[in-house]
């Protein structure tokens, strides 16, 4: 079974993380949608406090991973496993309740309530609260008064994350966060991602088409190809590797210019 979070990459290089205890566990898992089999035999280990890449080209079966993780699909064959738990069968309100966080491409929030109510409204645990989820995310502060109809795509993004947080997850899962984002808002949210990370310690899945963008800020990644894992690697070997990154994901080292004539 391949092992998600051995080596580390950290935002400039390797970073030093002890080794966790495996927190979720695919072991030859199938699974779709009605008779379609989208995921063929997919395994690996995250352990916790690691962060895991889910890359691939369009159509790969990234989203359809995150959905079987929360139980959204057909289960065919294979086991899933959490904190060492079978949860193959288990339903997606349990998942969630055991401490799985999801903040899907939708932006699941209540656009009818304010900032502040959309987070208060989902606030379960201790951890993290209003104050930290403010200093997370600074923006939200200024908006706290304001719907979420009110709110630019950016800042829903935002608060999507923020309100998966409140839930205090032991394992959060992004799918594609950085979608449709203003440059300046995907480095925003990429920088909250990374400390996530790098200072929270939080076990993450982060689906992106950016692999450029996320690669530097995760430990370890997986490459989909119709539905198996076709690479995978420490975070900042693939970032290096660009015959990986265009046989994969079609994504090359732009050429250098060509030097002026003389």
């Amino acid at each position: 079974m391949s092992e998600a979070g051995i080596s580390e990459a950290g935002t400039s290089g390797a970073r030093t993380v002890t080794s966790g205890a495996s927190l979720l566990e695919f072991d030859q898992v199938i699974s779709g949608y009605g008779e379609a089999v989208v995921l063929n035999r997919v395994s690996f280990t995250l352990r916790e406090g690691h962060s895991l890449a889910l890359l691939g080209r369009n159509g790969t079966g990234k989203t359809t991973l995150i959905d079987t993780i929360m139980g959204q699909t057909r289960h065919f064959s294979g086991t899933i496993r959490f904190e060492g738990r079978d949860m193959t069968a288990l339903a997606p309100e349990d998942r969630a309740a055991a401490g799985i966080g999801w903040v899907p491409q939708e932006r699941n929030i209540f656009r009818s309530l304010t900032v502040e109510e959309n987070l208060t409204a989902v606030a379960r645990g201790k951890g993290w609260d209003l104050p930290r989820i403010y200093a997370m995310f600074p923006r939200l502060q200024e908006r706290k008064g304001n719907l979420g109809s009110q709110l630019s795509g950016g800042e829903q993004q935002m608060l999507a994350v923020a309100r998966a947080l409140m839930l205090n997850p032991k394992l959060l899962l992004l799918d594609e966060p950085l979608e449709g984002l203003a440059p300046i808002i995907v480095d925003e949210l990429l920088a909250a991602i990374a400390r996530l990370i790098r200072e929270e310690g939080l076990t993450v899945i982060l689906v992106e088409q950016k692999a450029k963008k996320i690669l530097p800020v995760t430990d370890t990644a997986i490459i989909l190809d119709r539905g198996a894992i076709v690479h995978q690697a420490a975070s900042v070997d693939l970032l290096k590797d660009e015959n990986a990154l265009a046989l994969h994901l079609g994504v090359a080292e732009r050429p250098k210019a060509a030097k002026a004539a003389r």
